[in-house]
């Protein structure tokens, strides 16, 4: 990581490990901290959707499905099967991972909206086997009896619990992924998003890592949607259906597309937004939400986390002018 990034890092979490602190002796604003645990459990899923689309230019509206065959996974293998819920987790991050590398490598020969296309159909195909697989996975009605997390044969059920366990995991996957491009494999995801072609002339194996970057994303998606499962202790396929294919994607435009803290800005106000802020508007919320997506494509095209710079100290943002110092 660069030193930028680890200002950030140290910063974000200083403010994640606070906010339960600040937020808590107040009732009108206590529950923030579980809306805080949903903000973590999408920024998860955008991380992913970040490398893919911001780093190495692929566009993908399946991150919905692999979030819900995360979920559907560990919510069948503990509740079918009786399998620990930290066990089921892995599985499905592995069924997710395999499911998108035989996608991956016929889909990601396409560009463009063809690209697009593809993953938007897989997405609802996954939908529609979420529905009618009944037996498995409830249908409409959903899957219940969900066990939640346990660590030392305790079950984590409080909502402070929880928080700190999602947003381990989103500083854990950030980690990851800060490793991941700033090494031969983030230059050469660079180069990809810049210019295939003249990648693929350099000698880039473009194709390989396309699927490469595809299965992570994957997989970060699976394991979000785990988490999601367990936290819910219930599910059914409106959550992971095309809406929130399409949400996942605004939230790492809004935050800014080419930056990993970008990614967890978007998910962060736009968790707020849906699910606190905008409800005082009421009938007209939907109005006002499409308003202030259209502002912020106009005026700042770059995402949210563009204007970092100007409100955080300006040493942290000094960097030696590569690519490598981006985030």
């Amino acid at each position: 990581m660069s030193k930028k990034d680890w200002w950030i890092f140290l910063v974000t979490a200083f403010l994640i490990g606070v906010f339960p602190l600040v937020v808590q002796p107040f009732r009108s604003v206590s529950h923030y901290v579980d809306v805080m645990v949903f903000a973590g459990i999408f920024a998860l899923v955008c991380i992913g959707l970040s490398m893919l689309m911001g780093y190495a230019g692929q566009i993908s509206i399946a991150q919905a499905a692999f979030f819900g065959i995360g979920a559907y996974s560990s919510g069948i293998l503990t509740v079918h099967f009786h399998m620990n819920p930290w066990a089921a987790m892995p599985v499905g991050a592995a069924l997710a991972g395999f499911v998108a590398w035989l996608l991956g490598i016929p889909a990601l020969r396409l560009k463009g909206h063809y690209l697009a296309m593809a993953t938007l159909g897989f997405g609802v195909i996954v939908n529609i086997i979420m529905n009618e697989e009944v037996k498995w996975t409830g249908g409409p009605s959903g899957l219940v009896g969900i066990p939640g997390l346990s660590i030392g044969g305790r079950e984590i059920f409080h909502e402070l619990a929880w928080y700190y366990l999602v947003w381990g995991f989103v500083f854990m996957g950030l980690l990851f992924c800060f490793h991941v491009l700033h090494s031969r494999v983030g230059r050469a995801l660079r180069a990809i998003h810049e210019e295939e072609a003249a990648a693929e002339a350099m000698g880039v194996p473009t194709a390989r890592y396309k699927v490469q970057v595809f299965v992570l994303s994957a997989i970060f998606a699976s394991i979000a949607g785990s988490l999601y499962t367990h936290y819910m202790a219930f599910i059914n396929p409106s959550s992971f259906n095309l809406e929130w294919s399409i949400q996942f994607l605004l939230m790492v435009m809004v935050g800014g597309m080419q930056s990993l803290w970008g990614a967890v800005l978007g998910a962060v106000l736009m968790t707020f937004m849906r699910n606190e802020w905008l409800h005082v508007f009421a009938d007209q919320e939907i109005i006002v939400y499409g308003a202030l997506l259209l502002i912020v494509a106009l005026f700042v095209p770059k995402g949210l986390v563009s204007l970092l710079p100007r409100l955080l100290p300006s040493r942290i943002f000094k960097s030696s002018g590569t690519r490598e110092d981006e985030s």
